[in-house]
């Protein structure tokens, strides 16, 4: 039997035992954070395939190295997919559409950010070029207001552990649907519309990630948004993607992307979903 280790946190390994234990994969998990590991006496057994490269690098290097296998989607992938800027410039450079961006590398002078904001029409997005989550996410309306963010990033950015020290200016699409689209091996396997609760939105919230208290409800989705999610996954070269995508009367855009995304429920995704996954960690063993 073939075996995967998983590093992923425990809601997509769980889910992911039975379906792809019925398909002859056994599927272990490999915890590499918040532990000790003895270097030349790992703790882990043999495995044939990784799912998804872990989520610190460091410590990943580290079961990478002990493990010695072949991951869906590797260290590069995961690199790719969490520079935010990085994949709007490949998207726009295959043509795929985007929100209006600029990236900043802090520190520069107030006048180019100045210039920057005056380029978007506001309200203005900033957001921290590699967090995820939502997390550092914040809406500008005015110049003063963005100012106090960036103010308050030159403050974060002093810290010499901070190694990312570019964030992103990108244009606020009001009233835009938001979708989790998942691609798998190239193609579509579902998707979810990510909704605020009525409340939620009363009280002025935007933002639509679950992990900030949206709800995410399955959807069929349209063809040419399929092929939208499936031609990032391309441009970008990663197996397993979650595309999110801002859809408006007048605009559909790719805002951003995750190579590590949670595997959700099994009635958010398309008939024959564990077998194109099962499929996917053969192809990726036999490497």
């Amino acid at each position: 039997m073939l075996r995967l280790a998983v590093a992923t946190n425990a809601e997509t390994y769980e889910r992911m035992g039975g379906p792809l234990g019925d398909r002859g994969i056994d599927v272990d998990h490999v915890r590499t954070r918040e532990r000790t590991v003895h270097l030349t006496d790992p703790p882990w057994d043999d495995f044939d395939a990784g799912f998804v490269f872990p989520p610190r690098l460091m410590e990943g290097g580290v079961a990478d190295a002990a493990l010695g296998v072949p991951w869906v989607n590797d260290r590069e992938a995961i690199l790719r997919s969490r520079n935010k800027a990085g994949v709007v410039a490949r998207l726009a450079a295959a043509d795929v559409p985007v929100p209006e961006t600029v990236v900043v590398s802090n520190p520069v002078d107030e006048s180019e950010v100045v210039a920057a904001f005056e380029r978007l029409d506001p309200p203005v997005v900033v957001k921290p070029n590699s967090t995820t989550r939502g997390v550092g996410v914040a809406k500008a309306s005015d110049l003063d207001s963005l100012l106090g963010v960036v103010d308050y990033l030159d403050l974060v950015h002093d810290f010499r552990a901070t190694g990312d020290k570019s964030f992103l200016l990108q244009e606020y699409l009001p009233g835009a649907t938001d979708y989790r689209v998942m691609v798998l091996d190239g193609e579509y396997v579902g998707a979810v519309e990510r909704r605020l609760p009525d409340d939620a939105l009363a009280a002025g919230q935007w933002k639509h990630n679950v992990h900030r208290g949206a709800q995410a409800s399955r959807v069929d989705l349209d063809p040419e948004l399929r092929e939208l999610a499936e031609r990032t996954a391309d441009a970008l070269d990663i197996p397993f993607l979650g595309v999110d995508l801002l859809v408006t009367d007048e605009r559909r855009v790719v805002n951003e992307t995750n190579a590590r995304p949670t595997i959700d429920d099994a009635e958010k995704y398309a008939d024959g979903f564990w077998d194109d996954l099962a499929d996917l960690v053969r192809r990726t063993a036999d490497e």
